[in-house]
């Protein structure tokens, strides 16, 4: 399987039988163009436009926004309801998470998280060989506790997802602080950005490791 960052939240996972894209985001509201991709699945974790530009990808790809059990071209996708922020979606609504399965590696994407994760969750999530996670803060947990949900899941790798980059409109997402906060947090300052993952099951790390994605 092949892991590309796009941007954000947004990731193309190519596995050998399908491609799937996770919260692509509207370019007028991030700031930076969504380039063109094609996929036969999209995952939306929720309704903002910096996460749901599913018109942006090509394909004619099955839309999955919400919980539910779903499978396309040996994708096997679980969505598990969660909240946007830390008071059950009082302030920002719902968020699903999604395990995703795809050439025997359990990746999962989080989405805009708000908490950490409850025992149900836990349960669900087991196992994950991939996590995609928001590091930012603000609108999303912030550095720490994105470290204490990746001890709660215990990842083989992580990757950081929706902090501060000079694409993102700096009116908008300049409260977000950048992965370096996240990095520093994990005690990976050296961590440097690689163009893309490449990884099989019979190949991931046996201890936690890093990725930044250009």
């Amino acid at each position: 399987m092949e892991i590309t960052y796009i941007g954000h939240s947004s990731f193309k996972l190519r596995g050998k039988s399908g491609t799937l894209v996770s919260d692509p985001f509207n370019p007028a509201s991030l700031g930076s163009k969504f380039p063109k991709v094609e996929a036969d699945v999209v995952t939306i974790s929720h309704g903002h436009d910096d996460h749901n530009y599913s018109g942006g990808v090509s394909g004619s790809p099955l839309i999955i926004a919400g919980p539910g059990e779903y499978e396309v071209k040996g994708i096997k996708i679980i969505g598990v309801p969660s909240f946007h922020d830390n008071e059950n979606g009082k302030e920002r609504g719902e968020n699903t998470i999604y395990r995703i399965e795809i050439d025997g590696i359990s990746v999962v994407h989080l989405g805009d998280l708000g908490h950490k994760l409850d025992d149900k969750s836990l349960e669900i999530l087991d196992g994950v060989d991939i996590l995609l996670i928001p590091v930012g803060g603000v609108y999303t947990i912030s550095a720490p506790i994105a470290a204490e949900v990746i001890s709660q899941l215990e990842p083989k790798i992580v990757l950081p997802m929706h902090y501060n980059t000079k694409l993102h409109n700096q009116k908008i997402f300049s409260n977000l602080s950048g992965v370096d906060v996240f990095l520093k947090e994990m005690g990976k300052e050296d961590t440097k950005p690689i163009p893309k993952l490449s990884v099989t099951k019979d190949r991931l790390p046996t201890e936690l490791t890093v990725v930044v994605l250009e």
